[in-house]
């Protein structure tokens, strides 16, 4: 990678940075491009430099942030698939995995969360395309486990990926607005008993 286009990623980086904080605090609308690039430490012109408007910047913030969602994800189950864990073992890594991003990103976790459920956005359909990235590692991980017989095959695929990752998303989100004190080991320990479905007692 030549050093001009290393040198436009990390302002982008820099970019996705600041609008996240600031759309996270205020809101999309009320938040300017003027106020993204005085945050990111760059002249107005940058932004349009690298991005058409605020909406395209927030388009590709959402890509860029899911797309490192997915690919912790596909490492957590290459890691374990390579030292020969099972799909659970491997799900498992993966509810770590999506843990350890959300903790690294709180504000992007919020502002996604968020506008997964918002109607009439001009990023809708980039934002189903982003979700179906990483459910799409969960389903894998999830079809090869029935295919292999270490999970029922009365399980379906599209439900479940998109449950386990609800699941974290939304108990990470609760984990730091409600329980900050909570350690990760913690909120992954509680995940894994779901997982490994050893909530019933018996």
């Amino acid at each position: 990678m030549n050093s001009s286009s290393t040198r436009r990623q990390a302002t982008r980086a820099k970019l996705y940075e600041a609008a996240v904080t600031l759309i996270a605090e205020q809101g999309f609308s009320a938040t300017t491009v003027d106020e993204i690039a005085e945050r990111a430490g760059v002249a107005k012109g940058t932004v349009y430099y690298n991005f058409k408007s605020k909406t395209e910047l927030f388009e590709e913030l959402l890509r860029y942030g899911v797309g490192l969602l997915a690919s912790s994800l596909q490492a957590a189950a290459e890691e374990t698939e390579e030292r020969g864990g099972t799909s659970v073992e491997a799900l498992d890594s993966m509810v770590r995995a999506g843990l350890v991003f959300i903790d690294r990103y709180p504000a992007f976790t919020q502002l996604y969360v968020a506008e997964l459920w918002r109607t009439n956005r001009a990023w809708q359909s980039t934002l189903l395309v982003v979700r179906q990235q990483a459910v799409a590692v969960v389903e894998t991980v999830l079809r090869e486990g029935v295919e292999r017989g270490e999970l029922s095959d009365e399980i379906d695929v599209q439900l479940t990926a998109a449950a386990l990752v609800g699941m974290v998303l939304v108990a990470a989100l609760d984990w730091q607005a409600f329980q900050p004190e909570r350690s990760i080991d913690d909120v992954h320990s509680a995940l894994s008993r779901l997982l490994h479905g050893r909530v019933s007692g018996r």
